[in-house]
């Protein structure tokens, strides 16, 4: 929201008062507290009819600074940000001239009685800082609104990125964001999920603690300063300090929720019966047979919308005419090894058998009149589920149980954005406009909590639309509604990196596109992105999208790269455990590897799929494709194709055909992969290959082995010297061939015990 005319004047209709200086503070043993009037003060007249900010610092995780701004103390209707609290030590400096509130190597320093400035360093280097006139209290004279802003600067160089899934370009220096979840499809600058949070390229992050909706302006209103605003009388913020990018992101999951680890058969591949299309159960097992006749592994079947009737989402209930017997297809389908997802939603249309229920006790939203806030938009009628009522959600959840008693794995949780503001009431008293963008935490949870009662933590999944701050605990999210056309391709994996760098560890999309009919060509290059995405699916709205239907090739490509993928989990779950651990996401942007290469830092149409590999996918029919190759030594795992790229980086163009694409291990990587494999769930220790790539000479590396429930199960431990390479295991089972990747040349060996030597 912007409140200045150019850089010198106010917009008539606002009244701005900032902070001048800090007059009196107060200290306690884990907190300081500031009081800034909005003048300085000489004498006593000074400090009648007179306005001030107090502001608190605290700190939750060390390298945290917590900052609430509060013009007036009101009460909070919630709801609230479920944040966590390390309690780590802090350090407070107080003397005539200056004061500092320090903890771990992040530092908020503000003069005394002087013109007021509060900095923040990472050891003795400011990194932002709130500036005169940045913090402000603004009237609307016309609406007689109130708003809190701050204003954080930038450096010369520095970039933003974050606010969660964002369409627009992956660097956001320039752009106006709003916080506030809606349905918009994934080609505009609305999204599914929008997190108050962002990450600077200076080794730094902003989160603001407010659910309702945050504005931004980042580079955009004032080009030196990132700025954020609320509605309302306070705003809270934390500094996270880094000094990389993936310690600000550790610390800001440590924070707001650790990102939970999903279980390693959702790794696989999803099929669904598609949106609109026609389908029963001899559809569906057409689909899944025709799947296993052509030798391709499939993890899970999803049944989307039109499992139940039309009009009636959500009931709950298998449509008799199509699914007469729900149960014994679960069973068939189980039979073959494949799990079970169903499409759920938060609403009740009005034609439900369910609708009468909840309105009856209460738990929908209702208007201020008393009856249920309904509306038409989706399905006739439909209500809400008010999940501030803990009644609505055990109501919800028993709904949820009997389907999975009857042999359902996980649902699909859809929707979550249209919740309504305009006189909107909800059980506990929340404020709509918290609310708004917080039920889907509330939505999410509900679901992700019964998963794991009735499964287990280690089974428990969702494939969720929206998301808010601390959704990381209930993976995973896909991108929505995107198109079948190449540019809504590169428009998702630019959204999913956007989301990735805003806590979240897992994220997927629909393979081909959502909306229109995908060409032969594009389901084949989607397809190759897909699987070598966290989470891979493929769903539409008008379409079926089994790979028969478009031509050989894409079937002898579906093939290919599911088992590619079904090969990679022993790397590729050791790598999501890390997520689990760190915060750091399975795909991340290139940055997150090579904070070094200021080149990486405005990559958007390449990512890193855990620390090793490098994927640039093919967004044309031509199979032409441009990506950037940091310094160093790369092979490309598909084609043995290696490359010595020299310091400093180096574009490269080349061409593809539809089997292949840029997948690139960097040097002095092991990855460990089982071709075999037929699930994405396996045991992981079962004489995995083990694929060292350009082993530098005088190197020692090693990685970690983890089991299928992710436990730390073992470890390969790779070192040269000269032409001999040793190989050190611990943990595996049977013998592991080893293959040495070296100047575009594969050798093969066999382990001999647990260690073996062999020469070059």
């Amino acid at each position: 929201m912007k409140f200045t005319d150019g850089y010198w004047l106010t917009r008539p209709q606002y009244e701005i008062q900032s902070p001048k200086e800090v007059f009196d503070f107060r200290k306690t043993a884990d907190s300081l507290t500031l009081y800034a009037p909005f003048n300085k003060i000489n004498d006593r007249n000074d400090e009648l009819n007179l306005g001030m900010t107090t502001i608190k610092l605290t700190s939750p995780v060390e390298g945290v600074i917590g900052i609430k701004l509060t013009h007036f103390d009101q009460n909070n209707p919630g709801p609230s940000f479920e944040l966590e609290n390390e309690h780590p030590e802090v350090m407070i400096n107080t003397d005539d001239k200056e004061l500092s509130f320090k903890s771990g190597s992040l530092t908020a320093k503000v003069p005394f009685k002087s013109d007021f400035e509060l900095d923040f360093l990472h050891d003795d280097k400011v990194i932002t800082k709130s500036m005169e006139k940045a913090e402000g209290v603004i009237h609307d004279k016309d609406t007689n609104k109130h708003y809190m802003r701050e204003q954080l600067s930038m450096g010369v160089d520095e970039l933003i990125y974050g606010l969660g899934e964002r369409f627009t370009a992956l660097v956001k220096n320039g752009q106006s964001v709003d916080i506030w979840n809606r349905d918009g499809g994934t080609g505009s600058e609305q999204a599914y999920k929008n997190v108050p949070f962002y990450l600077s390229s200076e080794g730094y992050g902003v989160f603001v603690d407010q659910p309702e909706k945050v504005s931004f302006e980042i580079a955009s209103e004032n080009v030196d300063r990132t700025q954020f605003s609320v509605e309302g009388e306070s705003l809270q913020y934390y500094v996270i300090d880094g000094p990389t990018p993936k310690d600000v992101l550790n610390k800001y999951t440590r924070l707001t929720g650790q990102i939970s680890l999903p279980p390693a058969w959702s790794f696989g591949l999803w099929l669904s019966t598609s949106f609109t299309t026609d389908y029963r159960e001899e559809t569906v097992m057409k689909f899944i047979d025709g799947m296993r006749d052509r030798k391709i592994p499939l993890d899970v079947f999803h049944f989307d919308c039109f499992w139940q009737k039309g009009f009636e989402w959500c009931n709950f209930l298998w449509d008799p005419e199509q699914f007469p017997d729900p149960e014994g297809l679960i069973k068939k389908i189980h039979d073959r090894g494949i799990k079970v997802c169903v499409w759920i939603n938060p609403y009740i249309a009005q034609k439900s058998p369910l609708f009468e229920e909840g309105r009856k006790n209460g738990y929908f939203v209702k208007r201020g009149d008393g009856n249920v806030w309904q509306w038409d938009l989706w399905q006739a009628g439909n209500g809400f589920v008010d999940f501030t009522n803990p009644d609505a959600v055990k109501w919800y959840q028993s709904k949820l149980k009997a389907l999975l008693d009857m042999g359902v794995d996980c649902f699909k949780t859809d929707f979550g954005e249209r919740i309504p503001v305009e006189d909107a009431v909800f059980f506990d008293g929340s404020d709509p406009k918290r609310e708004h963008n917080y039920y889907t935490y509330q939505y999410n949870e509900a679901v992700y909590d019964l998963l794991k009662e009735e499964k287990g933590a280690d089974q428990a999944v969702v494939f969720a639309r929206s998301a808010t701050v601390g959704s990381q605990k209930f993976p995973v999210h896909w991108g929505g509604d995107n198109l079948s056309r190449y540019k809504s391709m590169a428009d998702s994996l630019r959204g999913g990196l956007s989301f990735l760098v805003s806590g979240f560890g897992f994220w997927s999309h629909d393979i081909s596109g959502f909306e229109e009919h995908a060409t032969p060509d594009l389901y084949k290059r989607w397809t190759q992105f897909g699987l070598l995405s966290s989470h891979s699916r493929y769903h539409g709205s008008v379409q079926y999208k089994v790979p028969w239907l478009f031509d050989e090739e894409a079937v002898e490509n579906t093939r290919k790269f599911v088992d590619l993928k079904l090969s990679l989990m022993p790397y590729l779950f050791n790598e999501a455990v890390n997520t689990h651990e760190t915060g750091t996401p399975l795909m991340r942007p290139a940055f997150l590897e090579y904070t070094n290469d200021r080149n990486t830092y405005f990559l958007e149409h390449e990512y890193m799929l855990g620390s090793k590999l490098l994927v640039a996918p093919i967004f044309n029919a031509e199979g032409d494709v441009k990506y950037y190759l940091p310094a160093g030594k790369w092979t490309n795992i598909l084609t043995e194709q290696s490359y010595d790229i020299s310091k400093g980086g180096e574009w490269l163009a080349e061409k593809y055909d539809n089997l292949n694409l840029p997948l690139l291990a960097r040097e002095n990587s092991i990855i460990l992969r089982n071709p075999n494999a037929e699930h994405a769930e396996y045991d992981y220790t079962d004489a995995p290959d083990i694929n060292c790539y350009e082993i530098a000479n005088g190197t020692k590396v090693s990685t970690r082995v983890v089991d299928e429930h992710g436990d730390h199960a073992g470890s390969v431990t790779v070192s040269r010297q000269g032409d001999q390479l040793t190989v050190a295991t611990k943990g595996l089972k049977g013998q592991s061939k080893v293959f040495i990747h070296e100047n575009g040349d594969v050798k093969e060996f066999a382990m001999s015990g647990d260690e073996s030597t062999f020469t070059i």
